[in-house]
């Protein structure tokens, strides 16, 4: 057995567990690995795995894993969290994290963590959704009279009042979740361009809430995280 050193911690429900490869050596990151520390009985659990490495053009580059063992390339709500813990680790008012495809910066702000997402892409529209892409690619959808496709995020807008929406998530490679921030940021952005008009949404999920602001050339996301609880995990060699 080997020992692995983990922080837990979540965001409007949307679970992480996160090895930090900038202060612990870290084993092969496998797919077996990934299936036993996310797994909800017999592992830890979470939704996603979130490993940190050393970055020499950021504070800490991000690697994300889905519990099914898959890779994600972008996670709303898992970078809010590390931004967290590296704010308090680091001692800085800000960090820059880097993901594949982009580099994000947070600070903390009244309503938790304060992200910059970076920008978001329509790229493709129905009557019934818009697809999005943000790093990892989104369907909006507004009525629910189309399948739901496996090879992205699904995002289903319940509700809408004024600039307060409701929505349901199911995520590739992790199923249905209670949160999702990437999720968020591309539900305001397909409402931004059906309406044609950018402004601060909250968008409300079954987990809680989230601020989008920004524009869709960097939306900026905002919400409360926790730190839920460290521990050793007793790896099998």
């Amino acid at each position: 057995m080997s020992a692995l050193p983990f922080t837990k911690m979540q965001a409007q429900g949307n679970d992480f567990v996160i090895l930090n490869g900038l202060k612990d050596t870290l084993p092969e990151i496998t797919e077996s690995l990934v299936r036993n520390l996310t797994e909800r009985r017999y592992g830890i659990g979470c939704d996603q795995l979130l490993v940190l490495m050393a970055s020499d053009k950021a504070d800490a580059a991000m690697h994300i894993f889905n519990n099914d063992g898959s890779e994600a390339a972008n996670c709303g709500n898992g970078l809010r969290c590390v931004a967290d813990l590296l704010i308090r680790d680091l001692r800085q008012d800000k960090v820059t994290i880097a993901l594949k495809d982009r580099f994000v910066h947070a600070n903390r702000s009244e309503k938790g963590i304060r992200i910059e997402m970076g920008a978001a892409k329509v790229t493709d529209q129905t009557e019934a959704h818009v697809d999005i892409e943000i790093g990892n690619p989104h369907r909006v959808f507004f009525e629910a009279t189309e399948e739901f496709p496996h090879d992205r995020n699904v995002e289903i807008v319940t509700g809408q009042v004024a600039d307060h929406v409701y929505i349901d998530i199911i995520e590739r490679g992790a199923g249905r979740t209670p949160a999702c921030g990437s999720g968020a940021c591309a539900t305001a952005a397909a409402i931004w361009h059906v309406e044609g008009h950018t402004r601060p949404q909250t968008i409300e999920m079954p987990g809680g809430e989230v601020t989008v602001s920004g524009t869709p050339g960097n939306l900026i996301l905002e919400g409360s995280v926790q730190h839920v609880f460290s521990g050793i995990y007793m790896s099998p060699l």
